[in-house]
């Protein structure tokens, strides 16, 4: 068994990793104030963004869920992993070697596991479409061909060929180091009586990759007749990389562009991405082996992401000034009977996410690779750009099953689309669709809400508000602005609120005072800009300056930590030093306040090096802790001179109730003194902190 990794390789990992980088491959992650971003959470289900993420401290948390960490428990959950395996994973990714105590390398360890099966998918890939060319692959390339792929087409999207036989592959993998139970984990061999052999044989392949470009399994077609196994289309089965269920074939090339576009193409087949992108619908993916559902539905809102206007969540297509289409998610689904079921099926997702639901149905049923071959690319983009809602595509194919120029059609075409409009969970869109589809039909409305009011109750379906008020704390800079021009904190009222804001919104401690508020934002100040705090006036401090037990446990894990940290610690460990000496009692509270916003301008590009989002990304933990702004230190001042103001306040306090307890003489003039003595330090202290007008 290896030992375990050095801490200095940990460190290494945890430097270089980059937090916002990692995150956005599969959250669309929007800027919301100082060097915090926002999107929705990729670890429960949600439609207001909750998770924020600070690259600077190297940390995120969500505040829906309330889980939280650095980089290797980010990637801990998202992947179903332990630490080591995160280390070595994000080791692999920037290409950074590992050494382990007992001198062991990371291959002899479980841990590697995961990135085995990365490398072994990815040689896989690499020789699948090194056969593409071979003599025995003539059949493979007839059938691209014959669809209009030109080589540099399959080149581009990694079409290869699988050969006949029953261990080319295998025997590949062995000659570059994959063990046999490598090979069986990652999907691309089976066990038989004689030894394994390969799964994929004789078939063209698709590579199906995560988001950042990692081969996580793949689709292959039959090309012969004999193939012993009679599905058409075959898959990776489940493996601890391969989940059918949440992956989208196409995602690593479509991805920017959905993120930008705020518009997903969703096709049935992979010759059906391939012929999208290629006539300019470069939003287009494909389930694999699986109809639509719930988990795919999280990963597209998790791109595309909900827009809002104030406090409005705006559900639906949204227009975009020179963008025909935009915040809709298009399904190509088939006219026929399969297509329609397909519908149906989508329509069970939930009412936010359908509400931007369209459907594209070609004539002639034809699909995107076919509508391509037979009219052209243009054909394929007239396709996206008339679709019709999913909604409007489900109710009227149901209708169109009746002759309702007849009583009896209308009757049975009001009970059988009840059912369905009564699926709409937001009661105002139920309303609309209810007097729509009445007159679409033709009776009257209050006929059509008594039986969509029936099939509700019976179906027991639970309402829901669509346009349900956003978390108002995400909205960038908070929705404040200053009358007075220049920025918005300048204004104490403003200044005032958010950070009464502040102490309501957060979980760890239910309290509204002027106490409470001031060591929060303390906390928050220290934690995110440590740099601002005056050393020598933080060395005065003792739990007397705390009233608020989990403050007051945290100022004592600063000091466990080793106290304020040096100019040149690194931003990410200065977290992880702090989380640590905290422990887990205290971890939440740390990762809230480390993403809380601060009532301060945001920092200045030139001087702090934030880039706030821009092409080149935010700052990056492995950066030493910047100096702080100006108004960074003056802020921090101020709090550190009320959190002493107050330790001075009680001690006086307490000395005051003690000198009524004792008689006169030495001690009670000696314990005069040295009240005289703290209201002197009040005085100066205030004095040097806001100037001479405080009395």
């Amino acid at each position: 068994m290896a030992g375990m990794i050095l801490k200095e390789d940990v460190e290494k990992v945890r430097a270089t990793a980059d937090l916002y980088d990692i995150v956005s491959a599969s959250v669309t992650l929007k800027p919301s104030g100082t060097g915090t971003f926002v999107g929705l959470c990729p670890f429960h289900d949600e439609k207001t963004p909750s998770f924020s993420v600070r690259p600077s401290l190297g940390v995120w948390h969500c505040f829906g869920c309330g889980l939280g960490g650095d980089v290797f428990g980010y990637v801990e959950q998202q992947e179903n992993i332990d630490f080591r395996e995160a280390v070595e994973l994000l080791a692999d990714k920037y290409h950074i070697e590992l050494h382990y105590e007992a001198g062991s390398q990371r291959s002899e360890h479980a841990g590697s596991k995961r990135a085995r099966l990365l490398e072994a998918n990815e040689a896989a890939q690499r020789f699948f479409m090194s056969q593409i060319t071979s003599k025995e692959a003539l059949a493979a390339r007839k059938l691209l061909g014959g669809r209009s792929f030109g080589q540099a087409d399959c080149e581009r999207f990694g079409c290869g060929y699988a050969p006949q036989g029953w261990d080319n592959l295998v025997r590949h993998l062995a000659e570059q180091g994959f063990t046999q139970q490598e090979m069986l984990d990652a999907g691309l061999a089976r066990q038989g009586q004689r030894g394994i052999y390969d799964y994929f044989r004789g078939r063209v392949t698709w590579p199906i990759r995560d988001s950042t470009g990692r081969t996580l399994g793949f689709g292959a077609r039959k090309l012969y007749e004999d193939d012993a196994i009679a599905a058409k289309y075959i898959n990776t089965p489940d493996t601890q990389l391969y989940r059918k269920n949440q992956v989208l074939y196409g995602i690593d090339l479509a991805k920017p562009n959905i993120v930008k576009k705020r518009q997903v193409v969703i096709v049935e087949g992979y010759t059906d991405v391939m012929a999208c992108h290629l006539a300019g619908i470069d939003t287009a993916v494909a389930t694999c082996g699986t109809a639509f559902g719930a988990e795919h539905a999280k990963i597209v809102r998790r791109l595309i992401a909900d827009d809002s206007l104030g406090g409005i969540q705006l559900i639906g297509p949204r227009k975009v000034e020179g963008r025909q289409l935009s915040s809709r998610v298009v399904f190509t689904f088939d006219g026929d009977a399969a297509g329609q079921k397909a519908a149906l099926h989508a329509f069970g997702l939930d009412s936010a996410f359908l509400s931007q639901t369209f459907v594209a149905v070609a004539d002639d049923n034809l699909d995107p690779c076919d509508l391509r071959i037979q009219q052209g690319n243009e054909a394929v983009r007239s396709l996206i750009e008339r679709s019709i809602p999913l909604y409007d595509f489900v109710i009227n194919t149901v209708i169109k099953r009746f002759d309702t120029s007849y009583t009896t059609g209308r009757v049975g075409a009001v009970k059988a689309v009840s059912e369905l409009i009564a699926q709409i969970r937001d009661r105002s869109q139920m309303d609309a669709y209810m007097r729509k589809t009445a007159r679409r039909i033709g009776v009257e409305l209050d006929a059509m809400r008594r039986e969509v009011e029936s099939a509700r109750r019976r179906l027991h379906v639970r309402d829901e508000d669509a346009y349900a008020p956003r978390d108002r704390q995400r909205q960038g800079n908070d929705g404040f602005s200053d009358r007075r021009g220049g920025s918005p904190y300048a204004n104490p009222a403003v200044r005032k609120a958010l950070e009464r804001r502040s102490a309501l919104e957060q979980s760890y401690y239910r309290i509204d005072d002027a106490v409470f508020i001031c060591e929060q934002q303390f906390m928050a100040t220290l934690i995110q800009i440590p740099l601002a705090i005056d050393p020598q006036w933080f060395a005065q401090l003792s739990l007397m300056n705390f009233m608020t037990p989990v403050f007051r446990s945290l100022f004592q894990a600063v000091a466990a930590a080793g106290g304020l940290p040096q100019p040149n610690t690194p931003q990410g460990l200065w977290m992880h030093n702090l989380t640590k000496a905290a422990g887990p009692m205290l971890q939440q509270a740390i990762n809230e306040l480390a993403v809380m916003p601060l009532p301060l301008p945001e920092e200045d590009e030139d001087n702090h090096g934030f880039r706030g989002g821009t092409a080149s990304g935010p700052e990056p933990a492995s950066v030493q802790l910047r100096q702080p702004s100006p108004a960074e230190r003056q802020y921090a001042a101020e709090l550190l001179a009320r959190l002493l103001d107050s330790g001075f306040m009680r001690r006086i306090g307490s000395a005051m109730q003690k000198m009524k307890q004792l008689p006169d003489g030495e001690e009670k003039i000696a314990l005069l003194g040295q009240i005289a003595s703290m209201e002197t330090a009040r005085k100066d202290l205030q004095a040097q902190v806001y100037g001479n007008t405080v009395g």
